[in-house]
């Protein structure tokens, strides 16, 4: 995800964890949703790990119609324990 936001212009401070990059959005002038804003094409999600999980959490992007990380996603979460445990998550949108 950081690579294709890369692609489209906007430059992100690299972390470790997916989870870590709400920091990097802000500073590349992205700024955090409210949890009942309704998602927009280019909006960043980054959604924390769940316990059992990997502990990475997961950052995804929407076109406009689905959630795409390194792949393409049935919904915002990328997996079944994400689904099950909706771990918290940030949307991000660049202003």
């Amino acid at each position: 995800m950081r690579r294709g936001s890369e692609a489209g212009g906007i430059t992100l401070i690299s972390t470790k964890f997916a989870k870590d990059y709400g920091d990097s959005l802000l500073k590349a002038g992205f700024v955090a949703l409210p949890q009942t804003a309704q998602p927009e094409k280019g909006d960043v999600a980054i959604i924390q790990p769940y316990a059992g999980g990997n502990g990475i959490g997961h950052m995804t992007m929407f076109d406009g119609k689905t959630w795409y990380s390194d792949f393409k996603q049935r919904d915002m979460y990328p997996g079944p324990g994400y689904r099950r445990l909706h771990p918290s998550w940030i949307i991000y949108r660049k202003k």
